[in-house]
């Protein structure tokens, strides 16, 4: 396929993103590119072994280029003209009105509906990562971080997967990165659709020791008061800390507060076998964590990896994830938009 790179339009710590200049009989695209072909390579595979879906962004292949005598890897996708959700909801003031959430949360649970059957998680559900269009339609975008579902008890080597606001307690004290981390994290976003702001008020904490005993503690996110009825009910279900009690996106799918509010006649996989037809109540959840204490934790050490030992408590998996360092905790990497 034919491009030529474009204007800049976004940049991050290991890519940029371009827009491709109009060519006849090419589509306009996004251009995510690289100096090294590792940082696109898990996003390319993801994004070819889980296909086609309306609520997820396309990929049109990957190439390579020769710019002012440097060579780059290039993810050539969808180009979405609207900006991300999060652009979204700086327009309309930091909030949006409820009907446009129930919307977009239900476009995004049907992506995630598609993303789980096919064996694969997110990983980095945000609202800067849900790319908008014209005539409304939100999707799914950056699989840079994605895994597949698995399938045996292995622990995996200890890794920060993601974007510290958006993390599931079981993420933070197990390492455990699976279907129902998506569905934290986009309770988590549905939260900041309504109030503009974090579920966790991360402006308040010195360093992500402070987040992290939150998000693995007793602590229970805040549900906004200005939500319907029916909003708090939904986030209830989606922000359990138990992820065996957590509702699947099958299950939220059937829920009213997302429930004829789109365009049925897409062609995402709703996998009915599966799904109940109306929602079951699940017993309400009583915190049970272990506390955690500030001073059994001294000279904090980040590691990306770690023998399976480290698990045996949740102090043993925060000692292993904190740093001392503040920085901006909505951010999985340094992304900054170069334009509107």
């Amino acid at each position: 396929m034919e491009w030529v790179r474009g204007e800049q339009i976004g940049r991050g710590s290991f890519a940029t993103i371009s827009k491709t200049k109009p060519r006849k009989g090419s589509p306009l695209m996004a251009v995510k590119s690289s100096k090294a072909f590792e940082t696109l390579e898990n996003e390319k595979r993801v994004l070819d072994r889980i296909g086609t879906c309306s609520q997820i962004i396309k990929c049109y292949g990957v190439d390579k280029s020769v710019e002012n005598g440097e060579c780059f890897h290039n993810l050539l996708l969808e180009y979405a003209s609207g900006g991300s959700l999060s652009d979204l909801v700086k327009i309309h003031g930091g909030r949006l009105p409820e009907p446009e959430i129930r919307r977009h949360t239900r476009s995004i649970l049907k992506g995630l509906s598609f993303i789980h059957s096919k064996g694969f998680v997110h990983c980095d559900i945000k609202l800067q990562n849900i790319l908008m269009f014209d005539n409304g339609t939100a999707k799914i975008a950056d699989f840079g971080l994605a895994k597949e579902i698995s399938t045996s008890s292995q622990t995996e080597p200890l890794t920060l997967r993601g974007t510290p606001l958006y993390l599931a307690p079981e993420s933070v004290k197990d390492n455990e990165y699976e279907c129902p981390s998506d569905i934290w994290a986009l309770g988590c976003a549905v939260v900041e659709m309504v109030t503009g702001k974090p579920v966790w008020n991360y402006t308040q904490e010195p360093n992500i020791w402070a987040l992290l005993l939150r998000i693995g503690g007793e602590e229970v996110p805040e549900i906004p008061s200005e939500l319907s009825e029916e909003g708090k009910d939904f986030l209830s279900k989606s922000l359990i800390k138990d992820s065996k009690k957590r509702w699947t996106a099958e299950m939220l799918l059937n829920h009213s507060f997302v429930c004829g509010g789109d365009d049925e006649s897409d062609n995402t996989v709703i996998l009915e076998e599966s799904s109940p037809r109306c929602p079951l109540d699940f017993p309400t959840w009583e915190p049970n964590s272990p506390k955690f204490s500030p001073d059994s934790f001294n000279g904090f050490e980040f590691s990306s990896s770690s023998s399976s030992n480290c698990f045996t408590s949740p102090e043993n998996r925060l000692r292993q994830l904190v740093s001392g360092d503040s920085a901006n905790w909505s951010f999985s990497e340094s992304w900054v938009r170069v334009r509107n």
